[in-house]
């Protein structure tokens, strides 16, 4: 019996490496300059992920006008001896965030339309591995969301949560296409990536979950170029994932304008359960660059943290 273990592990080692690789050629493919600019132009807030906001600290940030209501002991008054205006001292709180990342690994993601283009699930995983890059070279901790081991920060982290996504929590993840129900800190982050090809009210009762504990998200959803067009036509027979049961359609071409307005109806209600949340949404086709949409993401936890000053 230990020979084919011994196989096994060198087949998920052999795929760990790959996901590895196409993670870091996805971050790489990230304009270094444009990062940089997002830096500077970022720096005076927050940086790039290193935070950098109004709080409780011991670094001088910036002097900034006083406004009725604020804090007069904060006022100073060296400063604003300097001008017929009162000015305050803010100081800065540079601290890591959390940020727990998950990807939906249930039978659906196995899908691709075409031989070259990879699987919603290895895709998902790819995407998930290069934001973990992105945010553990910027000094922030990253957790797989439902999985027992507590956010990491380091350049070991791509790896470890590799890992983790094609063993543990592989063999632990859920079938139903949702994230579990875990518990986190105040004011941390998730990201959900999914093709959220769900019945809406379980999603919606999934995010009101996290919502209730101050927890900020992004969905990303994943979907095929098939599943965005529908670009079949005559008789064609549709093999469900998921215990659905196949489907044979006669003219599958005269379902395309019902098909693209239902899924039209989806994308605009998984927007609105997202922003009623507080939360933020955005897709990905997987034969559309990775490097953008995690550029997107990247932009929307820069942005998320600029709003909670």
């Amino acid at each position: 019996m230990a020979a084919p273990q011994q196989k096994s592990n060198k087949a998920d080692i052999g795929q760990i490496e790959r996901l590895k690789s196409l993670a870091a050629g996805v971050a790489s493919k990230l304009p270094p300059l444009l990062i940089a600019a997002e830096r500077i132009a970022l720096t005076v807030e927050q940086g790039v992920h290193g935070r950098r906001r109004v709080g409780r600290g011991e670094s001088f940030w910036q002097f900034r006008q006083y406004y009725p209501g604020d804090e007069l002991r904060r006022l100073d008054w060296r400063q604003s001896a300097k001008s017929d205006r009162l000015y305050l001292r803010q100081t800065e709180w540079s601290a890591a965030q959390s940020v727990y990342l998950w990807c939906d690994q249930s039978p659906s993601m196995d899908f691709a339309s075409e031989r070259h283009l990879a699987p919603k699930l290895e895709r998902a995983q790819v995407m998930l591995l290069a934001l973990a890059t992105v945010l553990s070279n910027a000094g922030e901790r990253v957790a797989l969301l439902g999985h027992s081991a507590p956010p990491m920060a380091g350049r070991t982290v791509p790896e470890r949560l590799a890992e983790r996504l094609l063993t543990e929590v592989r063999g632990l993840d859920r079938s139903d296409g949702l994230p579990p129900a875990a518990l986190l800190p105040a004011h941390a982050h998730v990201v959900l990536i999914s093709d959220f090809l769900v019945p809406l009210p379980e999603l919606a009762r999934m995010i009101d979950h996290f919502a209730d504990q101050d927890v900020h998200g992004h969905l990303l959803q994943v979907l095929d170029p098939a599943e965005v067009h529908l670009p079949y036509t005559g008789r064609v027979k549709f093999e469900g994932l998921e215990k659905e049961g196949d489907l044979l359609i006669g003219r599958a071409d005269l379902l395309q304008e019902a098909y693209h307005a239902r899924l039209a109806e989806h994308w605009a209600s998984l927007r609105d359960l997202a922003s009623t949340a507080g939360w933020t949404c955005s897709r990905h086709v997987t034969n559309e660059s990775a490097a953008q949409s995690l550029l997107q993401l990247y932009q929307w936890l820069a942005a998320d943290y600029r709003l909670r000053r």
